[in-house]
């Protein structure tokens, strides 16, 4: 904790923030987009991404974006691919959720299956927890996920914690929100970019990174080796197997934190 909270610290005092933290905040925002598809299994260099972006790919609305729910051809692998453009939908949208993230984070919730997964899912499903009979993807192969009626249950549960006042560290709350959503895969599709997407909106409202400096996203990328053999051992439940996790995010924060200082000695450099 000590060690990454510095690390934001560090990035916080940047001169640079002065004048183009706004500017730090959109590359920050696009590594993590490019990041969360990685993990999800779809990875595409930077610079495609942000051309893609330049001329408006991604940006449009969840309403608007195409899929295989609507029978229409979807390209995979490039980006075209659903994961892709969900996760450029949610790096959009998330600077405007923080505020409602604190007061109704299943709202919140549900705006961010709707970004991750529009076009992919049935109008239906999108935003709803998912059914006995909805098949859940598992890029990271967690294995088997809890029983719906018990999703519900541990939903509201992670409801109480985030608007339920604690002195607990935003890192330690941001771990156990994205521990917890991708031990219970709420939705079935797209519950990977969902649960980071809540991670980085946690260290927002809770004043680590007001701004959105820091891509958690690329942290666990980085960090790829642990990232799903962490995420057993939350979901295991024990006491060293949540700590391993916790553990694992702060350093995540902290690779994030480190990379966005890079982007702020790129931009002071010209």
């Amino acid at each position: 904790m000590t060690e990454a909270r510095g690390a934001v610290d560090r990035l916080l005092g940047h001169r640079i923030l002065r004048r183009r933290s706004a500017e730090v905040s959109a590359e920050s925002a696009l590594r993590g987009a490019r990041a969360s598809a990685a993990l999800e299994g779809v990875a595409l260099p930077l610079e495609r991404l942000r051309g893609a972006v330049a001329v408006g790919s991604g940006a449009e609305t969840a309403e608007k974006a195409g899929g295989s729910a609507s029978g229409e051809t979807v390209e995979t692998g490039g980006l075209g691919d659903p994961v892709v453009q969900g996760a450029l939908r949610i790096s959009a949208e998330i600077g405007a959720l923080a505020e409602t993230w604190r007061h109704a984070p299943r709202q919140v919730l549900a705006r961010l299956h709707v970004l991750a997964a529009a076009g992919v899912v049935a109008p239906e499903e999108l935003g709803r927890p998912r059914g006995v009979e909805q098949d859940v993807r598992d890029p990271l192969e967690l294995g088997p996920p809890p029983a719906p009626h018990e999703v519900a249950a541990r939903l509201d549960a992670l409801s109480g914690v985030l608007t339920t006042p604690t002195k607990a560290p935003a890192i330690v709350v941001g771990a156990i929100v994205h521990g917890e959503l991708l031990a219970l895969r709420p939705f079935g599709w797209g519950d990977g970019m969902v649960a980071r997407a809540a991670q980085r909106l946690t260290l927002v409202e809770r004043g680590l990174d007001p701004k959105s400096l820091t891509a958690p996203e690329v942290g666990h990328a980085e960090l790829a080796g642990d990232y799903a053999d962490a995420l057993r051992a939350y979901a295991a439940g024990s006491p060293e197997g949540v700590a391993r996790w916790v553990r694992h995010c702060a350093e995540a924060v902290t690779v994030a934190a480190r990379d966005s200082l890079a982007i702020c000695e790129a931009f002071l450099r010209g």
